[in-house]
């Protein structure tokens, strides 16, 4: 759900609620944003997105803002309901801003290759793959949109970011774009799982007998301040979950979605063994 001249998300009531209920506490302390914003630690800019409802408030900058502007309370009451409307696009689009500040993220993907260990080729072949088509130009952006999001996968980063993915095996024999294709994505997953001590590649195997992941993909992700979010994505839906006893259910899940996985060493040895029959 996106402003058409914009291309920004359209605030939702309850963010546009905090956002007057924090201009009315800020204006109440005789602070203009340019002054409060150093006070807790963020950029004017982010504190007015956060007043004009475009932004989820961080927890870590909730708890700033309480105590500045000696809120009574007040704001953390509110940021429990603020919220954004479900949408792929505008919910993406917050997760992937997430994604760049995140210390730990574990991805579970039932459906295709997470985007961030795709080959340029496989990005296009799922592209094309699902209607309606799109044109050169979009397939272009969005594949160059796709593999800029690989940079997050450096360990060069301060503090470098943790990666889990786990994959089902299926997702490989589908064989999306065909066999050159796919021999050249596992050769990409084989390269990236070699050359990146910070993420861990787990294959799901076939024959599962009990799975933690039945309700489908999830992604879960830690931020610097230690705030997890999940996010979940559907047929032309995204859900960004911040809800603390959703995050623990989620987290369980994902955890039992480890042990029941082929371990890192079987994993790159399935990938193998599937690379030699192509």
């Amino acid at each position: 759900m996106t402003n058409s001249t914009t291309n920004e998300p359209e605030p939702s009531d309850s963010l546009k609620t905090f956002g007057l209920v924090h201009k009315a506490c800020r204006k109440r302390a005789g602070l203009t944003q340019e002054e409060f914003a150093p006070l807790v630690g963020y950029q004017p800019s982010t504190v007015a997105s956060i007043e004009q409802g475009r932004r989820l408030p961080p927890r870590a900058y909730v708890e700033r803002a309480e105590e500045v502007l000696d809120a009574f309370g007040v704001l953390r009451a509110a940021a429990k309901y603020a919220t954004r409307q479900p949408g792929l696009a505008s919910w993406f689009r917050k997760w992937a801003d997430l994604e760049e500040q995140a210390v730990t993220l574990h991805t579970y993907e039932c459906r295709v290759v997470p985007g961030l260990l795709q080959t340029d080729a496989y990005a296009r072949a799922v592209i094309w793959s699902v209607p309606p088509l799109p044109t050169e130009e979009q397939v272009e952006q969005r594949v160059a949109a796709r593999l800029a999001r690989q940079e997050l996968l450096s360990a060069r980063s301060e503090p470098p970011t943790a990666f889990s993915f786990i994959i089902e095996q299926a997702v490989l024999e589908r064989r999306t774009g065909g066999d050159d294709v796919t021999r050249e994505l596992i050769d990409h997953l084989l390269e990236v799982n070699n050359s990146h001590w910070n993420v861990e590649f787990q294959l799901m195997p076939r024959q599962q007998n009990t799975h933690a992941g039945l309700d489908g993909p999830v992604q879960l992700l830690e931020t610097p301040e230690n705030e997890w979010f999940a996010y979940s994505e559907g047929q032309q839906t995204g859900v960004l979950i911040s809800d603390r006893k959703h995050i623990s259910l989620i987290q369980q899940r994902y955890a039992k979605m480890r042990s029941q996985a082929l371990t890192p060493e079987d994993s790159a040895s399935l990938l193998r063994e599937m690379r030699g029959a192509l």
